[in-house]
């Protein structure tokens, strides 16, 4: 049954707003009209503010989305809970939309229960709203409807979303520290060389003594902030720009992407990251029942990483071409070794999907155990660079007064 998005008076001229489903419009309004309410608009739900996108690329990049990554784990969680208890989905659905608190999240809600009461199906509903849900979601969820184990299938969807979260959280927190003492110190360091050092050595410009070679040098500094400062940060960002612009580009993004994997410390947390988010979305779409090479497209798709993803396309023509996923993935040396040994032990004990499962835990674990002894050690590291300058910038101040005392005397 379709739904419909009102805008109605009530009696007291009050505005009122909110769904409704009817078989037709002229049902809808003689459903309000039922409710002593005067209808003054009334849309079709499907398409309006959580639909298809009618104005353009730009417009659906610029978009909110209804559910975040955050909120569609938790709308994961919580439609999977229902299915799994025998709940049906068309009522599942309706739950969802009854108990949600924001507007939006709302009509999303009735517009997929309005979509699955007409027939359609499930993951034919959820490719009517692309802004919301990827194309590898929309495939699993197919994949489950097109196996019976809709609920099942729903509850792996919430857990990979989970992991990917968490996964996310940790490393983001492990660089946030870092991160804020970098700009503090940046920040102290240019206000004492660009203002208070030449302050303080102004005192000292007219006398006839050669002033230390510290002092001298951190006055040079300083100018050079002070007169050309401005035109640095301009060449960085016009720098900045200019790499976004050549980043469009996809044979020089590929090429960036591979100089990245080459880094001593971050490429392999690239590389660790990049991995397991693939081991876990190959995972999970062949345990939904997805043909092997449907899911290696999918789970390539997904990869950050461009010259990870043509190293993931190239195995899938290996695939194709009858070359086991071991093989395959072992020939692309930018992946982990651990990824190959794991798919090996799959295809001989026919768990593939168990066993890129624990590839991804275990790629998980230890990009999450890199990225935390990588915070731990730049910590004291920053702490004692900013001391180390600050002092620098403390001694060009105080020898200046300690030689002019010893001038005094």
């Amino acid at each position: 049954m379709p739904a419909y998005l009102f805008t109605a008076l009530d009696i007291q001229g009050q505005v009122r707003k909110g769904t409704l489903e009817a078989d037709s419009a002229k049902s809808a309004r003689a459903q309000l009209r039922a409710q002593t309410l005067i209808p003054l608009s009334l849309e079709p739900l499907s398409g309006h503010a959580v639909g298809v996108d009618k104005g353009g690329a730009l417009h659906q990049a610029l978009r909110k989305r209804v559910l975040g990554s955050t909120g569609l784990a938790i709308w994961t969680r919580q439609l999977a809970g229902l299915v799994t208890a025998g709940l049906p989905l068309e009522r599942a659905l309706s739950s969802l939309a009854e108990e949600s608190e924001n507007a939006s999240q709302r009509n999303l809600n009735a517009a997929l229960r309005a979509a699955v009461n007409g027939g359609s199906g499930f993951a034919k509903a959820l490719s009517q709203h692309p802004g919301e849900f990827a194309d590898i979601y929309v495939a699993v969820i197919g994949a489950g409807e097109h196996s019976g184990n809709l609920g099942l299938v729903l509850e792996r969807l919430a857990d990979d979303l989970e992991e990917r979260q968490s996964l996310r959280a940790k490393l983001l927190a492990a660089a946030l520290y870092p991160a804020i003492v970098s700009v503090v110190a940046f920040c102290i360091v240019l206000f004492l060389v660009s203002y208070v050092v030449p302050q303080v050595a102004n005192v000292f410009v007219g006398s006839k003594h050669a002033l230390p070679f510290l002092t001298v040098l951190m006055l040079s500094i300083s100018t050079l902030v002070r007169q050309f400062g401005w035109i640095a940060l301009l060449v960085l960002a016009s720098a900045g720009a200019v790499l976004w612009r050549m980043l469009q580009n996809p044979a020089f993004r590929e090429r960036f992407d591979a100089a990245w994997l080459r880094l001593p410390v971050l490429g392999r947390l690239a590389r660790g990251y990049n991995a397991a988010r693939f081991a876990g979305t190959l995972a999970m779409l062949t345990s939904a029942g997805v043909p092997i090479l449907n899911a290696l497209q999918a789970a390539a798709e997904t990869l950050g990483n461009r010259a990870l993803r043509r190293d993931a396309l190239d195995a899938l023509v290996l695939v194709r071409e009858g070359a086991p996923l071991a093989s395959a993935l072992g020939q692309k040396k930018r992946f982990p070794g651990l990824l190959a040994m794991f798919a090996r032990l799959g295809e001989q004990t026919g768990q593939l999907p168990m066993m890129l499962e624990r590839a991804a835990r275990q790629l998980s674990t230890e990009v999450q155990r890199r990225a935390m002894a990588l915070a731990t050690l730049l910590e004291p590291l920053l702490i004692v660079a900013m001391g180390v300058v600050v002092m620098l910038i403390v001694l060009a101040v105080l020898m200046p007064i300690i030689q002019l005392n010893q001038w005094v005397k």
